[in-house]
């Protein structure tokens, strides 16, 4: 299954190039990404479908530094040496669906959006989108620290043009504070790690139980690499390193969504779990003191950034720091070292997506036919644009977590493996962010689709006919995967678990 492997990193590849030779004639270039799109949630499906029935996908593709047979313990023992490989296990195919899925609604959305509000420089927009999807899958698929390290900054590079694309000020500043974090967390902190590992296990395998599990590694040690690799993995905005997600909202709203929902967040929290459930391992995670540090400033920064989105007039800084609380969901998980806690993240990872997609493109479509972006101003809105406000308040109650969104499923599942753990504190601080959440998303659609009596008729459209219906249509499909989810999550969780068997019960 070696060839599927090429499959998924070629076909963005392919997506770019073809982008780039079709950039004068917007209606092939745009096909051609739909088709570069479909083309790889189709490979993803036959990964997990081989991922299902057991077998596994491994690729070595090229050996960097060769390894010393000395540091071989035992014949078990990971191969040493730095080499790009690629292994798919159940973990890496969720999120190489996730990616690859919501890139075909992200890109219908995208034609939408960028050719309503006129925008610029779109050749080079769906290229960087291409060339940021490789990276995802790149990091779907690595099958050690190394590769992974790699793709990571490939998707941090990509996506730095997208961030920067109006050109103006303010995005400029914004696309400096989001390159400088993630390359200076990843760089300073992360790459330290990655090397620290390889010299204490003279591998960066990816290994069940954990790479780090047999090695004697003692509390110190351990404690420092964990708050390496928590906070050098900038992507999954742990506080104090979450600031450059809001200064990346000056991007386009595609470009917000992909941030968000799809690719650059989503892996960031994915490295944080496969780190912890294939390097550390759960049974070395709990001896660990510093996972207990960890698991806190992961609950503060899902209060906090809470308690930040409810002061937040403008509609796309508000979902920023949603997205802030929301991630740390999975570093929780990840930190409770419970198999509970890992199906949780691994189950918010595709639910959060799914929502906060939602959320993304319906405050882009209010944007694209109104040029309204704070929230004050779109009182009686819902009353012009229903399908919008209803597809908000859909993807707003899967965040909140009421049945039957998505959403609920991985909440359940964090509260039991806090419960297993014996940190009950999360679980209240669980309970806390969704009375949160409830706070200061639900008065969004609630006062746009039944306004006080009273309330002024909104401003005129800007363009005229409202939004396109290609920024109208991708928001519904995502609020629909919200319900579709919420039923599919025992076959989901069936997919994952055997990546977390072999994790306190």
């Amino acid at each position: 299954m070696e060839f599927l492997i090429y499959l998924a990193l070629v076909i963005p590849l392919l997506t770019a190039g073809g982008i780039f030779l079709a950039g004068k004639v917007p209606n092939i270039r745009e096909g051609v990404t739909l088709a570069g799109a479909l083309g790889l949630f189709l490979v993803a499906i036959l990964m997990a479908i081989q991922v299902a029935a057991g077998e596994t996908l491994y690729l070595d593709l090229l050996t960097v530094v060769p390894g010393d047979p000395d540091v071989y313990l035992k014949p078990a023992d990971p191969e040493p040496g730095l080499k790009f490989v690629f292994k798919l296990e159940p973990l890496g195919a969720l999120f190489a669906l996730v990616a690859s899925g919501l890139w075909i609604v992200n890109s219908l959305y995208s034609i939408g959006y960028m050719r309503g509000n006129r925008e610029r420089n779109q050749t080079r927009f769906y290229i960087c989108f291409a060339v940021a999807l490789f990276g995802a899958l790149g990091i779907a698929m690595a099958g050690n620290l190394f590769t992974l390290f790699v793709f990571y900054e490939v998707l941090t590079l990509s996506t730095y043009p997208l961030v920067a694309h109006k050109g103006d000020e303010n995005a400029q500043r914004g696309a400096r504070i989001y390159l400088m974090t993630l390359l200076g967390t990843s760089i300073g902190l992360f790459l330290v790690g990655v090397v620290w590992t390889y010299s204490l296990a003279g591998s960066l395998d990816f290994v069940a139980g954990g790479l780090l599990a047999d090695k004697n590694i003692g509390p110190m040690v351990g404690s420092a690499l964990i708050l390496l690799f928590a906070f050098g993995i900038g992507k999954a905005a742990l506080m104090p390193f979450h600031f450059w997600l809001p200064n990346a909202m000056v991007a386009p709203t595609p470009v917000s969504a992909l941030l968000h929902a799809v690719a650059v967040v989503k892996a960031g929290v994915f490295t944080v779990l496969k780190v912890s459930v294939y390097i550390f391992g759960a049974d070395t995670l709990q001896s660990i003191p510093a996972t207990e540090w960890v698991l806190a400033v992961a609950c503060f920064t899902i209060i906090v950034a809470s308690l930040i989105a409810m002061t937040k007039d403008n509609l796309k800084a508000r979902l920023a720091f949603s997205t802030v609380a929301q991630l740390s969901y999975v570093t929780a998980g990840a930190m409770l070292a419970t198999q509970a806690g890992f199906m949780g993240g691994a189950l918010q990872i595709s639910a959060h997506a799914a929502g906060k997609m939602t959320l993304f493109m319906c405050a882009g479509a209010i944007y694209v036919a109104t040029g309204l972006t704070e929230i004050s101003q779109m009182r009686g809105l819902g009353r012009r644009m229903p399908l919008v406000f209803i597809a908000f308040l859909i993807g707003s109650l899967s965040i909140i977590g009421i049945p039957p969104l998505a959403g609920g499923w991985p909440k359940f599942e964090l509260m039991q493996g806090a419960t297993d753990a014996g940190y009950t504190y999360v679980a209240w601080v669980l309970i806390g962010s969704s009375l949160l959440n409830i706070a200061y998303l639900l008065p969004i659609p609630f006062l746009a689709l039944m306004p006080p009596k009273g309330t002024p008729e909104p401003a005129p459209y800007k363009r005229q006919g409202g939004a396109p219906a290609l920024a109208v249509i991708p928001p519904l499909i995502t609020a629909a995967l919200c319900f579709i989810l919420f039923f599919a999550t025992g076959t989901v969780a069936d997919f994952v678990e055997p990546a977390f068997v072999g994790g306190p019960q």
